[in-house]
């Protein structure tokens, strides 16, 4: 087979793999050349900063990309294909963040952060206020909250790429012998063996261009995957109502459709001499029940021993289905298992909102599981418009970005980009995936690959598979552009405020070796982590960018725009903010038996975080020495 042919392959597998080849040769390339650009520069301000030059393009796009993370490519997608269009009420408010964020502290942070020299937050933090105690909090509660948005992007990367690579013979050949090695294994053999394989390949590829290429590597990265993304959203929306047969025709097909049942069945087989093993996702068809046709997909892998017929309690989706949505019909037989097998006995439960009602994926609030009300009442709907910009402005990771822009016009030309941008992006994606609720049923089981799925699905069905490489990148490349960001993130933290602190007069040389060390350590812990992780990864992003907003966001207008902030009020303000969020999501945990927040009046856990925050911190530095005159003059000028 000549390149050209295996290139333009008629499998999805074949292409996506060279499409992921060559993307990462691209992405060591760059990483390379960045780190070529580190020779001569200080290190600590070139490899976390890149010298504080970025330009309009570089500023934006990596801006625009690290805010496109796994969370925006999976996570929202997986949430816009469980609950339909009143996802729209949600994602409205991200795109807003530019805006906000950039608009509200992007001017004055790259002030305060050149004039003291500072690389990262708790730095900043702790030369405005002259206090180590200042930035040995911000530090610990950076490094605690980011962790879990780290650990979002690496499930997202391994949930990538099991969809990526699923149809390549080389890589289920590995998948099995991974199965084999790990299965005694404690931990580690509970985990999917091709989510366990991707899950490797994802870290090591990452935390090596990261560690080796730095800051700049990022940057340059993040505008090709920006690109990547943009193009790839454009492509996939095109696809989707082509094949949807218009906005119209899916909203139609959406208002006839019912929430599935979760539980159990009992999998009986007429051939019973060899063993078997039924894979996640495998569907199975059940009797007709008046004007509708059941299936059931199975949630987890099912395995028949040899002689065996029966086997009972077998983890299962039921999906219910209009017999006049041909389309949808139409999707689930063409997977239908061939073998020979019933499913019986049913033991399954619907959501509390909207079980067995058509049309609920078209009308608010949209249906949940555990929640009479729905998902999205009124005010939650609005503490979450308010959550993203918001909690979008306090992430250190975008505060990164703003000490590093070059001048004023760069940042005035880069608020208007970026909105752009991200109106580009998430618009197109609420259409993308509530015509997914069409075209993939069934899906519920693992949600959070829906966004690969669909990549693959639409351009076999368009009969253009090699394409398949390339829409898969655009989430692939939303995940790396985040998880490169956060690992230099937290390993910033960890060697300039603590390491470096400790050890003043550390070369060059040392400080890049720690720094080296710290990025693995740290994608290590991130990787083992995810092993078993949740089922929505966007519960951990919530979780991770509400718990920095509350930590961050109150304490770094203050120290920017307000003279007085006191150190004491400054750690009160990140300790009761912070501990507010871990607080309300262990009340959640307590309450709903599973990893959410406490939603008090219906409203997000960061609104009342971020309310305490404020009245702590006023209620603190009315009560603490006043701020040292010498910083206030530095930072403020001369005060009347």
């Amino acid at each position: 087979m000549t390149g050209a042919d295996f290139i333009f392959a008629s499998t999805a597998g074949n292409a996506a793999l060279v499409s992921f080849a060559i993307y990462m040769v691209v992405v060591f390339v760059l990483a390379g050349l960045a780190n070529r650009e580190q020779s001569g520069k200080s290190f600590l301000n070139e490899y976390f900063l890149g010298s504080r030059n970025l330009g309009m393009w570089a500023f934006a796009f990596t801006y625009a990309a690290t805010s496109a993370s796994g969370g925006s490519f999976m996570g929202f997608p997986s949430l816009i294909y469980t609950h339909g269009w009143v996802m729209a009420l949600w994602i409205a408010g991200y795109i807003i963040v530019p805006l906000v964020a950039i608009g509200l502290i992007a001017k004055r942070l790259n002030q305060v952060a050149r004039k003291s020299g500072s690389i990262t937050v708790p730095e900043l933090l702790r030369k405005r206020l002259g206090s180590d105690t200042v930035g040995m909090v911000a530090t610990v509660l950076l490094v605690f909250f980011q962790f879990f948005f780290l650990l979002a992007q690496f499930k997202a990367g391994a949930k990538i790429m099991t969809t990526l690579l699923g149809d390549v013979a080389v890589y289920q050949t590995a998948v099995a012998a991974v199965d084999q090695f790990t299965a005694p294994i404690p931990w580690v053999g509970s985990a999917e063996a091709d989510y366990l394989l991707c899950l490797l390949v994802f870290a090591v590829s990452v935390v090596a261009y990261t560690a080796w290429g730095g800051f700049r590597a990022v940057v340059w990265t993040d505008m090709m995957q920006g690109v990547i993304m943009g193009l790839g959203v454009v492509i996939l929306l095109g696809l989707a109502l082509s094949q949807v047969g218009g906005l119209g025709k899916a909203t139609e097909e959406l208002s006839r459709q019912v929430p599935p049942k979760e539980g159990n069945a009992t999998l009986i087989r007429s051939v019973a001499d060899e063993p078997l093993i039924l894979a996640k996702g495998t569907w199975l068809e059940m009797p007709k029940e008046n004007d509708r046709q059941p299936f059931v997909r199975l949630t987890e892998q099912v395995e028949f021993l040899a002689k065996q017929s029966i086997v009972t309690n077998a983890p299962i989706l039921q999906v219910l289905t209009s017999l006049k949505n041909e389309r949808e019909l139409k999707a689930i037989r063409a997977q239908l298992s061939k073998l020979e097998l019933n499913a019986t006995n049913l033991d399954v439960e619907g959501y509390d909102y909207g079980d067995d009602k058509p049309g609920v994926y078209v009308s608010a609030p949209g249906p949940k599981d555990s929640s009479a009300t729905g998902f999205l009442p009124i005010m939650l709907a609005i503490s979450f418009f308010c959550f993203w910009p918001f909690a979008g402005a306090a992430q250190p990771s975008y505060m990164a970005r703003q000490m590093a822009y070059k001048d004023i016009p760069t940042l005035r030309h880069s608020i208007i980009f970026v909105a752009l941008y991200f109106s580009l992006i998430y618009f197109p994606l609420i259409i993308i995936f509530t015509c997914g609720r069409v075209l993939l049923p069934g899906w519920e089981m693992d949600a959070d690959r829906v966004m690969p799925e669909m990549a693959t699905y639409l351009t076999s069905e368009a009969g253009v598979p090699w394409l398949a490489g390339l829409l898969v990148a655009a989430p692939f490349a939303a995940v790396m552009s985040s998880v490169d960001s956060f690992l230099l993130l937290v390993s910033g933290s960890v060697v300039r405020d603590v390491y470096q602190r400790k050890n003043p007069k550390a070369s060059d040389a040392q400080m890049k070796k720690v720094t080296y060390w710290t990025t693995v350590g740290v994608g290590a812990l991130a990787m083992l982590a995810m092993l078993n992780p949740p089922q929505f990864l966007q519960d951990l992003i919530v979780f991770g960018s509400g718990g920095l907003g509350a930590s961050f966001l109150m304490p770094v207008i203050l120290a920017l725009y307000w003279p007085k902030l006191t150190p004491r009020a400054t750690v009160a303000g990140m300790l009761s903010g912070g501990g507010s969020m871990a607080v309300f999501y262990l009340i959640g945990y307590l309450v709903n038996d599973k990893f959410s927040g406490y939603e008090l009046l219906s409203l997000h856990p960061f609104i009342w975080s971020v309310l305490v925050s404020a009245l702590v911190m006023l209620a603190v530095g009315r009560n603490s020495p006043p701020a040292e005159k010498s910083l206030v003059e530095k930072y403020f000028g001369t005060q009347p």
